[in-house]
């Protein structure tokens, strides 16, 4: 038996379009699965110039989920064994200090984790599902910076330990997934200045930035029956930067 064989399984990734959702996306793919992604633009064609960005082979739909409304409504999977939460939004230069910078990565960083996860209650329990929700290693440390965006992950962790006990009851089993620094757009402030790349790099023991394909990995194990016994956790992805 494969156990991670997902053949015949319905995925949703939020925030699927690009980055480590992208990847976790189509790590589904070559499971088996069949995957639906939501992103911000209009159309699967108008990320053909996005860097880590590939819609081959997913279902599409433009959903903004700091917006409540739209979650409602938006186009979802005719069924749901998988729902991976990996939106995630940062606003540099103090941005995030001002109540409008605030308001708009906590609504898309946390808020938002809870009306999908709401949305799809009832397809997940009736299918035995699992959410895996991805926060950061920014949840666990502070971000002078980057208030919000600290605060949201930290949030995140934090609704994985409750919903897992709340949610273990219904047959829905939420875990979570933390990562260290990847290579996406939200991180190019770091890897694309050499100083701050070179810092970052000297932090992490292994020596090297995570990849979506790093973070891939655990995704499918945590949603996996591999995982079957693990409830609520948060699994640190990050080549140890934060030890």
């Amino acid at each position: 038996m494969n156990e991670l064989d997902f053949s015949g399984k319905g995925v949703l990734v939020v925030g699927g379009s690009s980055g480590i959702g992208n990847g976790i996306a189509h790590a589904f793919v070559e499971h088996g699965a069949a995957v639906h992604v939501w992103g911000t633009r209009p159309t699967a064609q108008d990320y053909d110039d996005v860097e880590g960005s590939d819609l081959n082979a997913l279902a599409y739909a433009q959903v903004d989920v700091g917006d409540r409304a739209q979650i409602a409504t938006a186009a979802g999977p005719p069924a749901l064994d998988v729902l991976v939460l990996c939106q995630g939004t940062v606003i540099y230069g103090r941005g995030e200090f001002e109540p409008e910078g605030w308001d708009r990565v906590m609504a898309v960083n946390l808020d938002s984790l809870m009306a999908c996860a709401n949305r799809f209650h009832g397809m997940l329990a009736d299918r035995q599902g699992v959410i895996v929700i991805v926060s950061s290693v920014s949840g666990y440390t502070a971000n002078r910076g980057n208030p919000a965006y600290a605060a949201s992950k930290a949030g995140a962790v934090s609704l994985t330990k409750t919903l897992g006990q709340a949610w273990a009851r219904d047959g829905i089993r939420v875990v979570g997934l933390a990562p260290g620094l990847v290579d996406t757009k939200l991180t190019k402030v770091t890897t694309e200045h050499p100083e701050r790349r070179e810092g970052a790099l000297r932090s992490i023991p292994l020596g090297r930035m995570g990849t979506p394909a790093d973070m891939a990995g655990a995704a499918l194990f945590l949603a996996s029956p591999l995982a079957a016994y693990v409830v609520g956790q948060t699994l640190i992805v990050d080549g140890g930067l934060s030890l």
